[in-house]
């Protein structure tokens, strides 16, 4: 039950790289059923996003390894060179 709480929390806060570029807008994330663990960030990209532009699209979403993510607050911080294009 936590987990969907905390999915709920985060859903919809804006998603910046560390260089400060709007990235997009936190959609969903992708849980271990196993472990409980966050696998991945589920991002609706912003279309004025450089960087957003280079990845791989599933259904208009960007897959965001939660590796990447540095910090959660206002809004979540994620690492640009840590990301897969």
């Amino acid at each position: 039950m936590t987990k969907y709480l905390i999915a709920r929390q985060l859903s919809g806060k804006k998603i910046v790289t560390n260089e400060g570029e709007d990235f997009g807008k936190l959609v969903d994330l992708n849980v271990n059923e196993v472990t409980g663990k966050i696998e991945t960030l589920v991002v609706e990209p912003n279309t004025d996003s450089a960087s957003a532009a280079k990845m791989k699209k599933e259904d208009g979403m960007i897959h965001v390894q939660y590796e990447s993510v540095l910090a959660v607050g206002d809004f979540i911080i994620v690492e640009r060179r840590n990301m897969t294009y």
